[in-house]
């Protein structure tokens, strides 16, 4: 990026980074410092590169991980601008499987917004469009369909049929936690993953 620091591709993956990497810091402060960093390069990469699908895309993952912890007014306030971004991500690219996955959550987490946050989006927005459980299972069925070999898309499914819990909801969690236990590990991340199914299945 110092040696060319309009690089779209520099830009958005080197904000993915931040926004992947700031996770594992050891506390809220640190974590929230790398998330506002990759904030940055991702809106920078927007405003030089607004057609690129993955600059939006990275730019939603961090503004998403800011609002993780953040308090209601900031995360309502982010909450409208992480869908904008996912869509515009999927109008430019369809076949981007990021961008459905932060759908899949955005609406999972919108649907158990409480009545005091709800009345905040009335306040702030005069309402929030979308927001259920069954728009966050079908993003993350998209997101396996394009990207089969993650077995992240398939634990978030199982979370959204868990927290929605309608007849047959848990059966189906475990059936997608089973068919993500049928990828093969190639990566640390895989093998992260595999337990966490594997702790899932044994609490179910």
């Amino acid at each position: 990026m110092k040696s060319d620091s309009s690089n779209v591709e520099y830009l958005w993956r080197t904000s993915y980074i931040y926004s992947i990497l700031g996770f594992g810091q050891s506390t809220e402060e640190a974590r929230q410092q790398w998330y506002r960093t990759g904030a940055y390069l991702g809106k920078k990469a927007i405003t030089q590169h607004p057609q690129h699908a993955n600059a939006h895309y990275a730019y939603a993952v961090a503004v998403g991980r800011m609002s993780e912890h953040a308090g209601n007014k900031t995360k309502i306030q982010n909450a409208k601008l992480i869908k904008s971004e996912a869509e515009t991500a999927i109008k430019l690219d369809p076949k981007l499987p990021g961008p459905y996955h932060i759908l899949g959550r955005w609406h999972r987490v919108v649907a158990g917004f409480s009545g005091f946050e709800r009345a905040m989006i009335r306040a702030i927005f005069g309402g929030l469009e979308g927001g259920s459980h069954e728009e966050s299972i079908l993003n993350f069925e998209k997101a396996i369909q394009l990207e089969p070999l993650n077995a992240i898309h398939y634990i978030e499914a199982a979370n959204s049929y868990l927290e929605r819990n309608k007849t047959n909801d848990k059966q189906q969690a475990k059936n997608w936690l089973q068919k993500a236990l049928n990828i093969p590990i190639r990566s640390t991340d895989d093998e992260m993953n595999k337990k966490t199914c594997e702790a899932m299945l044994k609490k179910l």
